[in-house]
């Protein structure tokens, strides 16, 4: 499968911002989808990740740093995943990616956890 991500942009703390994902070339709903972000000088760290929705209905997971502002969604008859950012801040600022697992078993909050990834997109939050 392959994933495109785009959203990404410049925005003021506080502020919002929707991250999509589209996925062609395999079946969307067989995977685990995900979300990484880098930030400057850091290694990738977790940041969510939705199951599938015919074995899990759709169940979300979040990074501490984000519960509570962060919403993934799911659209399997579009092949998309989403991102929905809300009382961004300063610390969120990275390259974000999306990804798919096809594992059948895991947390799915570890980059080795996944076998797909898309080019990332940048996230500035200025102060």
């Amino acid at each position: 499968v392959q994933l495109q991500a785009s959203g990404g942009g410049s925005v003021q703390a506080g502020g919002s911002l929707r991250l999509s994902c589209a996925a062609s070339g395999g079946t969307f709903g067989r995977y685990v989808m995900g979300w990484f972000r880098r930030p400057p000088g850091k290694e990738r760290e977790f940041v969510g990740a939705i199951g599938r929705i015919k074995w899990s209905g759709g169940n979300t997971n979040y990074a501490d740093s984000v519960k509570g502002r962060f919403t993934i969604s799911r659209d399997n008859g579009k092949n998309m995943v989403y991102l929905q950012m809300n009382s961004l801040k300063p610390e969120d600022t990275a390259v974000y990616y999306c990804a798919a697992s096809d594992r059948d078993s895991g947390y799915y909050t570890e980059p080795q956890d996944y076998d797909y990834w898309g080019q990332g997109t940048l996230v500035t939050v200025s102060s």
